[in-house]
C-alpha cells in the first residue's frame, strides 16, 4: 500500500510515494546518490548508514531553543532583546510578549511550521515512516532496529506533547494515511486533552523497554531510558498541573460532540502518578551516575588568588557558573545538540559582552565579531533572586527592601567585609543595594556593574555605564546589553570574540537533574495535605548546591523570615518551590511554562520589560528604572492559535478560544 503525508493528501489527494520521500528526507546527501532524482523508501532504508541519516532527520525537528531569534526561551519576562539598526525587533519571543501573535501565520507555530518553527505534524509523520520502514534495513541487528524504532517512538510522543503544551487538544497522528483514505482519515478532529496525554504516556511506556539504559558518550543527545523516564515524569507533571487538570476556564471550549476538550474535574491522583514517575526517573538517573553538577577541574588562573582566600563561596560560584557550559556534565539528562553551524544567533554569542580594549585576547581590542552583547536580562529576573540567606528580598528582615535601589559602594580591599566578596564583586565600586549580599546564582548567572564577567579567557571587571566595558558604546551601534544587565549563564569562560571557531560549544539542557528534584518537591507538596521532610530534602539538594540555607532552617528563623514558617503550609511551600524554580532555571525557558501551567500568565506577563538606563554614564544616571517594552498577555494567549489556513483545509478542526 502507498502512503502519503496528510498535508499532501489535503491538497492533491493522491501522490506518489516518491514525493513523500522527497519531502521527508530531502536533506543531507540523500539525493546526491540517486540518479534522475528517483528516490524510493528502499533506497533510504537500504543500509544502516542511510537509516542513521533518516534517524538524524527525525531528531532534527527538535525546536531551536539555542537560536535566540526562534527560541521559546525568549517568552515571558526574563529577556530583553535588542532592536537592530532598522529599529526592528527580530526575536519572535519578544514580539509575542508584546501581544503581536496572530492566527494568520502564527509566530513559532508548531502546528503548521510557521514563522520560525518546525512543522511538528511533518515530524510526526517522519517518525511514523521511520518506525514502519526501519525493518527494511539489512545490515542491522534486531536489537539495533528495536532501539532506533524506540527512539523514534519516544520522539513521536515528545513532539505530540509539545503540541499539547502549546495547543491543548490536538490531532493524534498515530498512523500513516493511505491514498484511499476516507474523509474521516483525511480530515481528522482534535482529541480531548486527557486522551492526548494518555496516548503520549502509552507511547513512552512502549518505547522504554527497547531503549538503552544509558547512551554511550559517542551518541550523547540520543534518547535512552534515563531521558525517556525523565521526560515522562515532566509530561505527567504538566498533566497534573492546574492548566490541564480541572481547568474550568475552558468549560465552553467544546469538541464537536458538545463535550469540553479540557478535563473539568480536578484529579488529585494525577499528582501521585507524576510523583511515582519522578521517583522512577530519579532512581534510574542516579544509578547511572547522574546528579547535581559540581566543578572539579582547575580553577582559572585569574581566580586562583581569590579562590584560596574565599574557598567555600568561590567553589560554589564555580559550581553554578560552569553548570550549563561544561559540556555533557553529570547533571545533563538530555541535551540539545542540534547546534547551528554558524553559531552567530546562539544565546552564547548574543549574550556575551564585547571584549574591552586592554584585555589580552584576540586582536587585543574591543571586538564584536561573533560576540554581539545585545541581549540583556530584565530587572524582574534580578529582583527574583534570593538574598544570601536564601529568602526573597522582600521576605528577608536583614535586607532593606525599600532601599534596594539606593546607591552604595562595595567594600574596599582594606575593609574586613571584602573577604566575603572577593572574586564576586569588585572592591570600591558604586552599585545599588540590591547588588550586594545576594545568593551566588545572582553573581554566577548575571553580568552586572560592579561584578565580573568571565569570558574571553578573562575575568572582566564589568561596568555597564555608557562608553565603558559592557555598556552602550556608541562606536558599535546596537551591540550593547540593552537593559544594562548581562547574562553570562550561557557563555563559556573560554569563548572568545573574533571567529565562530572560538565559541566553546555545549548542549543546551532539555532536562537536568535539578529539574527532577524540584519536580519531586512540587508533586509531593501538591499530593500531600502539608509538606513533609521529604519535600524539604528534595528542594534542599538544589539549595545546598546554590550555597543557601535549607528551606526549613531559614523559613523558621523569626529573626530572618518575614513570613515565619511559610514552608509549613501547602500554599506557602508551593510558592517557595516555584520561586526556587525561577532562580535555578532562570533564562532556560522554564518560567514561562511554569507560569502558564499555574494559570498566572495574564498578571505576570502583562508587566513591562524594565532595565537600567543604558545611556547613563555614572551610578546616578545609570541606576534609573527604565521601561523598554510594554508586554501584553491575554487569556487567549494561553493556547497558540491554529493557522487559519489549516481551518480552511479541514473544517473539522475547532480553533482555540479567542482566535
Amino acid at each position: 500500500m502507498k502512503y502519503i503525508h496528510i498535508k499532501i493528501i489535503r491538497i492533491k489527494r493522491i501522490v506518489l510515494t516518491a514525493c513523500l520521500v522527497l519531502i521527508l528526507f530531502s536533506c543531507g546527501d540523500f539525493l546526491d546518490v540517486v540518479p534522475d532524482n528517483t528516490v524510493t523508501l528502499e533506497d533510504i532504508f537500504s543500509s544502516k548508514q542511510q537509516a542513521w541519516n533518516a534517524l538524524a532527520r527525525v531528531y532534527h525537528s527538535l525546536p531551536l531553543i539555542n537560536n535566540h531569534l526562534y527560541s521559546e526561551y525568549g517568552l515571558g519576562d526574563e529577556y530583553r532583546v535588542y532592536l537592530d539598526n532598522q529599529n526592528r525587533n527580530r526575536s519572535l519571543g519578544d514580539i509575542i510578549n508584546r501581544g503581536d501573535q496572530s492566527a494568520d501565520s502564527p509566530l513559532l507555530g508548531l502546528w503548521s511550521g510557521t514563522r520560525g518553527a518546525w512543522n511538528l505534524y511533518q515530524a510526526l509523520y517522519d517518525t511514523n515512516l521511520f518506525m514502519e520502514k526501519i525493518d527494511l534495513v539489512g545490515d542491522m541487528t534486531e536489537s539495533e532496529k528495536a532501539d532506533w524504532k524506540a527512539q523514534a517512538k519516544f520522539l513521536h510522543a515528545y513532539y505530540t506533547f509539545l503540541l499539547v503544551q502549546h495547543y491543548g487538544p490536538v490531532v493524534i497522528a498515530d498512523k500513516m494515511i493511505p491514498t484511499d483514505a476516507t474523509d474521516d482519515e483525511l480530515y481528522p478532529r482534535r482529541r480531548k486533552v486527557e486522551e492526548c496525554f494518555q496516548y503520549i504516556i502509552q507511547l513512552i511506556d512502549e518505547a522504554i523497554p527497547d531503549l538503552r539504559e544509558k547512551a554511550n558518550s559517542d551518541v550523547y543527545g540520543q534518547v535512552d531510558q534515563t531521558v525517556a523516564k525523565a521526560i515522562k515524569a515532566k509530561i505527567l507533571l504538566f498533566r497534573a498541573s492546574p492548566f490541564f487538570n480541572g481547568n474550568t476556564d475552558y468549560s465552553q471550549f467544546l469538541d464537536t460532540d458538545g463535550q469540553p476538550f479540557f478535563p473539568q474535574t480536578y484529579d488529585k491522583q494525577k499528582w501521585k502518578e507524576a510523583l511515582d514517575a519522578i521517583n522512577e526517573a530519579i532512581e534510574i538517573c542516579e544509578s547511572n551516575n547522574l546528579g547535581l553538577y559540581t566543578y572539579g577541574k582547575n580553577i582559572y588562573t585569574y581566580d586562583r588568588a581569590d579562590y584560596e582566600t574565599n574557598i567555600e563561596r568561590m567553589q560554589a560560584l564555580y559550581n553554578l557558573r560552569m553548570l550549563i557550559v561544561d559540556p555533557w556534565n553529570m547533571e545533563v539528562i538530555w541535551g540539545f545538540s542540534n547546534l547551528s553551524p554558524s553559531g552567530v544567533e546562539d544565546w552564547q554569542a548574543i549574550t556575551n559582552i564585547p571584549l574591552p580594549s586592554g584585555y589580552d585576547s584576540f586582536g587585543g581590542t574591543y571586538d564584536t565579531n561573533t560576540c554581539f552583547g545585545s541581549t540583556g536580562a530584565t530587572l524582574a529576573v534580578i529582583e527574583r533572586y534570593y538574598t544570601k540567606n536564601g529568602l526573597p528580598m522582600d521576605e528577608d528582615l536583614s535586607f532593606d527592601y525599600n532601599r534596594r535601589y539606593d546607591i552604595t559602594t562595595t567594600p574596599t580591599e582594606e575593609n574586613s567585609e571584602y573577604e566575603k566578596s572577593r572574586g564576586i564583586l569588585q572592591p570600591g565600586s558604586q552599585v545599588v543595594n540590591m547588588y550586594v549580599d545576594r545568593e551566588l546564582r545572582f553573581y554566577a548567572n548575571l553580568g552586572i556593574t560592579g561584578g565580573y564577567f568571565r569570558s574571553h579567557s578573562n575575568r572582566i571587571a564589568t561596568s555597564m555605564f555608557a562608553e565603558e566595558p559592557g555598556g552602550r558604546y556608541s562606536k558599535f551601534g546596537v551591540q550593547y546589553l540593552t537593559t544594562g544587565i548581562g547574562i553570562q549563564k550561557f557563555v563559556h569562560p573560554d569563548t572568545k570574540a573574533g571567529h565562530i571557531a572560538r565559541l566553546v560549544r555545549f548542549p543546551y539542557p532539555l532536562m537536568r537533574m535539578a529539574d527532577l528534584y524540584l519536580m519531586k518537591a512540587e508533586a509531593l507538596t501538591q499530593y500531600l495535605d502539608a509538606p513533609t521532610q521529604e519535600v524539604y530534602d528534595a528542594i534542599n539538594k538544589v539549595r545546598r548546591r546554590a550555597g543557601i540555607p535549607d528551606v526549613e532552617v531559614v523559613w523558621s528563623n523569626s529573626e530572618l523570615a518575614k513570613t515565619v514558617n511559610k514552608h509549613t503550609t501547602k500554599e506557602g511551600m508551593l510558592e517557595i518551590i516555584l520561586r526556587e524554580r525561577d532562580n535555578e532555571f532562570a533564562f532556560e525557558g522554564h518560567r514561562y511554562w511554569d507560569i502558564v501551567r499555574y494559570k498566572k500568565a495574564v498578571s505576570e506577563f502583562s508587566k513591562p520589560n524594565v532595565g537600567w538606563n543604558n545611556m547613563g554614564t555614572d551610578a546616578e544616571t545609570f541606576f534609573v528604572r527604565t521601561i523598554y517594552q510594554q508586554n501584553k498577555f491575554f487569556k487567549k494567549n494561553y493556547l497558540w492559535p491554529i493557522d487559519i489556513n489549516e481551518l480552511t483545509i479541514n473544517d473539522n478542526l475547532v480553533q482555540n478560544p479567542g482566535w
